[in-house]
């Protein structure tokens, strides 16, 4: 079976999309319809701005998903999805990719995601890092007993797991986990603690808007971040998307999970291939690869 994934935050790069812009008549309506639905010019800062620029999350998370969205949509018959999945923002691709919503309502959700979030990081300066090398169940042991908020937010693959909340509490996790042997404990440059109860006010925020808008059924599963599993009821999809914000990214249990359903290969879609490597590190004889750019 035939597993489509797409990249979340951190997959941008300066340039990303100008050639599907250039070369496809419905890939150039559709980045001039996203450029009036966010009321700017996101594509001026997607191919020609500045790294900074694409840095600021309210342009990041809708220059990711339009990139990918676009990009499926221009793959025309070729993309015929068996089950899909999203790395955190990129969950909301797979989605409007496999028709469980419109791409105008899909890029709206996407934009009030990233301006809640941006406010949500303002409230408390908060953070997160990279643990490499321990155990999931050491990670979450020590966070938990840590009395700063510090949270287990993406398990990427098996050894490599992102903690997020406080300052205070990120930098004491990375101080007993590099004790407890970790390979590193990196901090990340993000703006906060995605994926942590710090995300609440965002989380309340995005569930009124998620709740206002039309959801169908999917024409494939989608592994949602929050359970990672199958998952096709709209309305189920809608409470999983409103959980995601505050609850850990179980990408390592989603690849486990859809290759025991019957994934023989991962296609990523959208910039990067940061994907592809996590999948290999779950299972290094699947089979991936990925489109970035315009396919004749």
């Amino acid at each position: 079976m035939k597993a489509y994934v797409f990249p979340g935050q951190g997959a941008q790069y300066v340039g990303m999309g100008k050639d599907l812009y250039e070369n496809s008549a419905l890939a150039k309506d559709m980045f001039e319809k996203a450029n009036e639905i966010l009321g700017f010019r996101i594509t001026d800062l997607m191919f020609s701005g500045t790294d900074e620029d694409l840095k600021q999350t309210k342009v990041t998370q809708p220059a990711i998903f339009l990139h990918s969205v676009i990009l499926a949509k221009t793959l025309g018959d070729s993309f015929k999805p068996e089950m899909t999945a999203g790395h955190s923002l990129g969950e909301f691709s797979a989605l409007v990719a496999a028709g469980a919503m419109n791409f105008e309502d899909g890029l709206k959700l996407v934009s009030q995601r990233a301006l809640a979030m941006q406010k949500a990081c303002e409230v408390e300066p908060s953070t997160m890092a990279a643990i490499v090398g321990l155990e999931d169940n050491i990670v979450e042991e020590v966070c938990a007993s840590i009395s700063e908020v510090v949270v287990a937010a993406n398990y990427n693959c098996p050894g490599q797991l992102v903690i997020s909340g406080s300052i205070a509490g990120v930098d004491k996790a990375c101080e007993l986990l590099t004790e407890k042997g970790a390979k590193r404990a990196l901090k990340l440059p993000v703006g906060g603690a995605f994926h942590s109860p710090l995300m609440e006010p965002a989380r309340t925020e995005l569930a009124a808007a998620i709740k206002n808008t039309t959801f169908n059924a999917p024409i494939c599963p989608i592994y949602q971040n929050v359970n990672a599993k199958a998952v096709t009821n709209p309305e189920e999809i809608k409470e999983n998307l409103v959980a995601q914000l505050t609850a850990p990214v179980r990408w390592t249990q989603t690849a486990i999970n859809m290759i025991a359903d019957g994934a023989t290969s991962f296609t990523e879609i959208g910039p990067g291939k940061v994907l592809q490597g996590l999948v290999k590190k779950v299972d290094r004889n699947i089979e991936t690869d990925g489109y970035s750019t315009f396919q004749a």
